[in-house]
């Protein structure tokens, strides 16, 4: 009990840090805490600084399905966002030569940077911008089980006849989780 009478007579336990007064050892003698698992540990997403980021508690359900179907729409929202935020940086330096829209006169050059290019944007481009990504969302990418691949290899250079994949594992887990971290660096950057 709270005597110290199961582990035998206090008197003789000389060798205690508490007993001599002695200092720490200088280390941590209490094992590791561990979180509890939730079953999505070691996943791409994952990883260091945050570990298995969900404040929220999203995966608290434990649901696979939902999880992927998460962690796809993640890795969607970080390609655009990785997008968006090289279209925010780019027209800063360089602007194509030539007409955006020569029947509304409109060249590369007069359109400005930043939301201001919706302004401006004919609304026959934006519906063409809109049904182009629309073909891809319904009819060109096709899940391949695995949340944001779609089986057109790194890149998308599958599409492109190009034999683009990455064999090697650890390779492969690198670049997916830098995908993950540069996509949500990306969501904070094009928030603003």
């Amino acid at each position: 009990g709270l005597t110290g009478s199961a582990w035998g007579d206090w008197a003789l336990y000389t060798a205690s840090p508490l007993r001599s007064l002695k200092s720490d050892p200088g280390f941590n003698t209490l094992p590791e805490w561990d979180r509890p698992k939730n079953g999505f540990e070691g996943l791409v997403g994952d990883q260091p600084p945050l570990g298995l980021w969900d404040p929220l508690g999203f995966t608290k359900d434990r649901n696979v399905e939902t999880f992927k179907r998460r962690r796809e729409i993640e890795l969607k929202h970080g390609r655009v966002a990785m997008f968006a935020t090289i279209g925010y940086i780019t027209p800063e330096y360089f602007k194509w030569p030539g007409y955006l829209s020569p029947s509304a006169d409109l060249k590369f050059v007069d359109v400005p940077n930043g939301l201001k290019a919706l302004s401006v944007m004919p609304t026959a481009g934006i519906a063409q911008f809109f049904a182009f990504i629309g073909f891809l969302e319904l009819y060109y990418n096709k899940s391949y089980g695995e949340p944001g691949n779609y089986g057109k290899g790194l890149f998308g250079l599958g599409s492109l006849g190009v034999s683009a994949s990455v064999a090697d594992p650890k390779s492969r887990d690198k670049k997916l989780r830098a995908e993950v971290s540069n996509g949500r660096l990306a969501m904070m950057a094009i928030i603003g």
